[in-house]
């Protein structure tokens, strides 16, 4: 999925919300931020975003390929992790950059989508529309 992205850098997250039967779906461009990127900036949230996490989240970076057969695969040993020590290579921080927010409620079936656009002065402006659910 990390290569998916980098050959095309957009992505869709949504979030539901069960007890008020709201559906968000936010889409846009996502920069991926991985030990290569070159600027040191990126890189300090990337560290920043790595030591938020648990070390038992981190721990997941050091898991075995997912979905590999265990058959497929030689014994290892348990992996173990220094908790004062920096991102592993395979964690990438991904930073959505929202272009459209499609709004939609269920118990109403009200929809809004939410576009942004530029200003004629180059600023982020955004606009909505209401739709057919």
């Amino acid at each position: 999925q990390i290569d998916d992205l980098k050959h095309c850098p957009f992505a869709e997250i949504c979030w539901y919300f069960t007890e008020s039967w709201e559906q968000f779906r936010i889409s846009g461009p996502v920069d991926l931020i991985d030990g290569t990127n070159p600027d040191p900036v990126k890189l300090q949230q990337r560290e920043k975003s790595w030591f938020a996490c648990s070390v038992k989240s981190r721990m997941q970076y050091l898991a075995p390929t997912p979905r590999v057969s265990i058959l497929d695969q030689p014994p290892t040993q348990p992996a173990s992790l220094d908790p004062s020590v920096g991102p592993v290579d395979a964690f990438c921080l991904l930073v959505l950059d929202p272009d459209q927010v499609d709004y939609l409620n269920l118990k109403s079936n009200e929809r809004l989508i939410f576009s942004s656009g530029q200003g004629v002065d180059g600023v982020r402006l955004w606009t909505s529309e209401k739709v057919n659910a």
